[in-house]
């Protein structure tokens, strides 16, 4: 009866292809040229607001020209000239942003990269259902027709049956006009990505790619980063013991059931593929979309021949392959959780 308290932590990384500063000949000229270029004074109160939409591999000119016309900078070249000496600028996302006008160029660069100023952000967090993430879709613009469709014509990687596991955890903005389509394919390219990186696909061990990023959603919602390795090498030694994981996670996922630390006994019983106390071996597929850590994890599970953990106080998850220790520890979980140390036993 391992489980361990659940945490999804945000993955803030914007997973979209960053504004692309190219440079002609006339560059040295306008570089050279606008040291004195006017501005507007800094950190000063706005009279409104400004939509600016960023292209998908806009220019440093382009983006000067676009804040100028709508009245966020009293002149272009001011702000191309920070752009060309700051590298942070090629971090500008595509997408709509919302700009205070009449700023100066300096405080027009900070919101650019100030993701709470994206229209239709989509942020995904580690450990995020799918279900999750199409609601998010959704709010940012998306139509729920559109996501319907692309989910059923989207072209898996080969090896894998489903789309849950394979929609990275990052924070999304897409340029207006973008289909559904190429969202979701752009975070299944970046989830391969990081599957690639983590050893995942890579693995020439016993498990396919698909039953490893299972394992990564069970241990991103089962334990805290610093215990992910454990937690891997945990479900491992239960499978090899042919021992069923009893992971209170995959019940949360049927149930749908987000946060919770306790899992009634009614609960275990709930008939389902991916209830793990009932059903030996891994789930049909993943229960959320792991980060790179968990992935990370699942391809290189620690040593040690642990078969439970508990979570006996918020930040105290220990490990044990004694079954009277972990009866135990159990105990002083429950005490703990009748006590209110996990803020609720629901």
């Amino acid at each position: 009866w391992p489980m361990s308290q659940s945490k999804s932590a945000q993955f803030r990384v914007i997973a979209a292809l960053a504004v692309v500063f190219l440079f002609t000949g006339g560059v040295h000229q306008l570089r050279s040229g606008v040291r004195s270029a006017p501005d507007f004074p800094c950190s000063v109160d706005s009279p409104a607001d400004a939509s600016i939409e960023i292209a998908k591999g806009a220019t440093g000119s382009d983006i000067a020209t676009q804040l100028y016309e709508a009245g966020v900078i009293k002149s272009s070249s001011a702000f191309f000239r920070l752009a060309v000496a700051d590298k942070r600028s090629a971090m500008i996302a595509p997408g709509a942003h919302i700009v205070s006008k009449e700023i100066c160029a300096v405080d027009a660069l900070s919101q650019l990269l100030d993701p709470k100023r994206i229209a239709g952000l989509i942020n995904i967090f580690e450990g995020a259902w799918s279900t999750e993430i199409f609601k998010a879709m959704v709010a940012a613009g998306f139509k729920q027709t559109d996501i319907k469709s692309a989910i059923s014509q989207i072209q898996l990687p080969m090896g894998f049956k489903s789309l849950e596991g394979l929609l990275f955890p990052a924070q999304y903005s897409f340029a207006k006009g973008t289909s559904a389509d190429d969202a979701l394919q752009a975070m299944i390219d970046r989830a391969m990505t990081e599957l690639s990186k983590s050893g995942v696909t890579k693995s020439a061990g016993k498990y396919k790619a698909q039953q490893l990023v299972t394992m990564a959603s069970i241990i991103q919602a089962e334990g805290r980063n610093q215990d992910f390795s454990k937690i891997s090498r945990v479900i491992r030694n239960r499978l090899e013991k042919g021992m069923p994981l009893q992971m209170d996670s995959t019940v949360h996922y049927v149930q749908k059931a987000r946060g919770n630390i306790f899992l009634s006994t009614k609960s275990t019983l709930l008939k389902s593929e991916y209830n793990t106390y009932r059903k030996y071996g891994l789930p049909p597929g993943p229960i959320g979309n792991p980060g790179f850590d968990a992935m990370f994890a699942a391809a290189n599970p620690a040593v040690g021949d642990w078969i439970y953990f508990v979570t006996v106080a918020p930040g105290d998850t220990r490990f044990t392959a004694s079954y009277d220790q972990f009866s135990t520890w159990k105990i002083e979980y429950k005490k703990n959780l009748r006590a209110g140390l996990f803020g609720s036993s629901k």
